[in-house]
């Protein structure tokens, strides 16, 4: 499997410069990847994408006239088409996603480096047409390196860089299931009694957001068609490294869980949640989005993946909460206030530990 490190760079303003000027290509060179098909859809209906047939367009015009391409890695143009715009393609043909947009300036600014392209030792990079980058660590993965991607965000420069590694097997009893509840009021419930709660990290800076935004929206850039401010330029940074703090503080708490789990237990079961649906709800919506479930969930799948552990979704329509865990009979209703459940047969217990007893009798059935 290939497993990602993402490492925090310590670029100098030359540095950084290039970064820019580098993610500026990639965002140029898959724009115009995008636009070259759909002008050959337009002359030809039956036209099919065909990401080496666009590379080799660009590349045939791209030293006359766009040289400035040629200031960074041939490889920040060439993997935008290749990588990003191929799979965006890709996932819409297979109906995994949208139709492809093209790119904004400012907005996930990232370029991507092949294996041939970089060199690490220790804890630098080496990088084609810059030089040597300090990373804030080592590389912490061992194997084969397979490729890297360089990003920006909130000011910050990272570089993941992609490992392939064989699987970690670890030894457990197979009895070692667990059901694993994911809840608005406690992040994660286990049906062992555990309890872990969510980082609330919009929460956490709710005052700090509100003031920032209110300071942007009186800054001149705020309206549609107004040209940026340097104030507005500078609220707009400060914002963005608020909610860079927020995205550690829920990402941080997400992995410690989800390691955790995956190296306890051989075999997880958990609900499958529609976030999209549960978003809906205006009541909630703030707080469902703070907990990431999405997230938590593809973590736990890639890290099985990794431990050798085994995930078992219940299917959408598995009423983990509403049903006894105790004698098996379903309730028809079961509001979100009611925190205790209580059955008929005597049982009286947590709803959401009740909700995981019942993901792990799930899970059982289907080992």
């Amino acid at each position: 499997m290939i497993l990602a490190h993402k490492i925090k760079l310590e670029p100098n303003n030359k540095q950084t410069t290039y970064f820019k000027k580098a993610s500026g290509v990639a965002r140029f060179a898959y724009n115009w990847g995008l636009a070259y098909y759909q002008q050959k859809r337009k002359e030809d209906s039956n036209y099919k994408f065909n990401e080496m047939e666009l590379r080799k367009a660009l590349n045939s015009i791209k030293h006359e006239t766009f040289p400035w391409m040629d200031e960074v890695s041939k490889c920040a143009p060439q993997l935008a088409i290749k990588v990003n715009l191929n799979n965006a393609f890709r996932n819409f043909f297979k109906k995994n996603g949208k139709y492809p947009k093209f790119h904004k300036k400012g907005i996930h600014d990232s370029f991507a480096l092949s294996n041939d392209q970089f060199v690490i030792v220790s804890n630098k990079i080496r990088i084609p047409k810059l030089g040597w980058v300090k990373m804030a660590e080592s590389l912490r993965f061992d194997g084969k390196i397979v490729g890297a991607n360089i990003s920006g965000r909130a000011g910050y420069w990272f570089v993941a860089i992609q490992v392939e590694m064989a699987e970690q097997e670890i030894v457990r009893n197979d009895n070692d299931v667990i059901g694993v509840d994911l809840g608005v009021e406690t992040l994660v419930t286990l049906s062992n009694s555990e309890k872990y709660q969510g980082a609330k990290a919009t929460s956490k800076y709710e005052r700090k957001l509100r003031r920032y935004n209110q300071r942007l929206a009186k800054c001149k850039g705020s309206k549609k068609d107004e040209v940026k401010s340097n104030n507005y330029r500078k609220n707009q940074a400060k914002l963005n490294k608020i909610y860079y703090r927020a995205f550690n503080s829920r990402n941080d708490l997400n992995h410690q869980l989800t390691t955790m789990i995956v190296k306890t237990y051989k075999t997880i079961g958990i609900e499958d949640l529609k976030v999209v649906n549960m978003l809906s709800d205006n009541k909630f919506a703030k707080h469902i989005a703070d907990r990431s479930f999405y997230e938590f969930r593809r973590q736990l799948e890639y890290k099985a993946k990794r431990y050798g552990a085994t995930i078992i979704i219940a299917d959408t329509y598995f009423a983990s909460s509403k049903i006894c865990s105790s004698c098996g009979h379903k309730k028809e209703t079961l509001p979100l206030n009611e925190r205790t459940y209580v059955c008929s047969c005597g049982l009286e217990l947590d709803r959401d530990i009740n909700a995981a007893i019942n993901l792990k009798k799930y899970a059982l059935k289907r080992i």
